[in-house]
């Protein structure tokens, strides 16, 4: 499909990145939402918990919105997602990666960009349910490239599947990673590290056979993370090998239902590679918005909606 014409105007404030980034996941309020939790146990012996939220109105439909790095559910951008989807007759289910909804997870293993079985399982925990016709899948940074990903790398989808939104997302890891290292983006970067090495040093009394103190002090970047942890953990030769073969970008082509890919042109988290303007020309189920503002996840609107939230539930609904 062509370029899709943004209609994405922000204030003045609002226009600069790192401004609308920062705002929009620190300072906007919490829209208010009910959410339920629900455990769903994996066949591996793990968890995820999922938070829910329903229309008021009895609906055949439901939009699975994923988080981004070492976000939640309860996260600003999630509920506020969440209860457009609720106004406009969804129900949502809000994943939380694994060991992220506040209690870790019991595995050596844990989430990354590129794993989709967890968000597999979850499509097939609620088909059970036989609740719903139709599931949307929603991602944010992180959850964005698990989406596509997800669409593009399997021959066949369920049929309730129709359509995907990928917010802010680092299709191509690699160029991602260099990008969020610029000394522009050093703050963030200093942020999941902490974060990040917290649950690692958390986890070592459990797995002293593979994580130890000698490995976590050598941490100082989000590439030694994934260097030292992320790609041994997950079955990868090196940091390198799992973002070669987690980037999105290279299951495009294989997309088959509607997906509406919406990135900021200054979004410093992502690099030109993330921008697949001349693929998705050639592909008719890509649609691709980029507008000149709106930072990374910071499509500011006003305090109680974002763009890039009318944006999905248009796209979902109407498209």
């Amino acid at each position: 499909m062509p370029l899709l014409k943004s209609q994405h105007k922000p204030t003045f404030l609002f226009k600069h990145g790192h401004f609308s980034t920062i705002y929009s996941a620190k300072f906007r309020p919490i829209p208010g939402l009910m959410q339920e939790r629900e455990r769903v146990a994996l066949s591996d012996g793990d968890f995820i918990d999922v938070d829910w939220s329903f229309s008021k109105r009895k609906t055949r439909r439901v939009a699975i919105l994923l988080h981004g790095l070492e976000g939640n559910a309860q996260r600003v951008y999630i509920v506020g997602q969440a209860k457009q989807l609720v106004l406009n007759n969804w129900d949502v289910a809000a994943m939380n990666h694994r060991g992220c909804s506040g209690e870790d997870n019991l595995l050596y293993e844990s989430y990354n960009s590129g794993r989709t079985d967890d968000l597999a399982s979850l499509v097939a925990f609620i088909l059970k349910k036989g609740q719903y016709d139709e599931i949307s899948l929603i991602g944010f940074s992180l959850g964005g490239n698990l989406v596509l990903k997800y669409l593009g790398e399997r021959e066949v989808l369920p049929k309730e599947i129709k359509k995907g939104v990928a917010i802010s997302a680092p299709l191509n890891l690699k160029g991602s990673l260099k990008a969020l290292s610029k000394a522009e983006n050093m703050l963030y970067n200093k942020v999941f590290v902490h974060d990040l090495k917290k649950k690692y040093k958390r986890k070592m009394p459990y797995f002293p056979d593979k994580m130890n103190i000698e490995t976590y002090q050598k941490i100082k970047t989000l590439f030694d993370f994934d260097n030292l942890y992320t790609a041994p953990a997950h079955g990868f030769i090196d940091a390198i090998d799992y973002y070669e073969k987690s980037s999105s970008i290279q299951f495009l082509e294989n997309i088959k239902v509607p997906v509406l890919i919406l990135s900021a042109k200054n979004d410093s988290f992502l690099s030109k590679e993330c921008y697949p303007i001349a693929l998705a020309s050639q592909l008719k189920n890509i649609y691709l918005e980029v507008p000149n503002y709106g930072g990374h996840v910071g499509f500011h609107k006003t305090n109680k909606e974002q763009y890039s939230e009318l944006r999905a539930v248009d796209f979902l609904t109407n498209k």
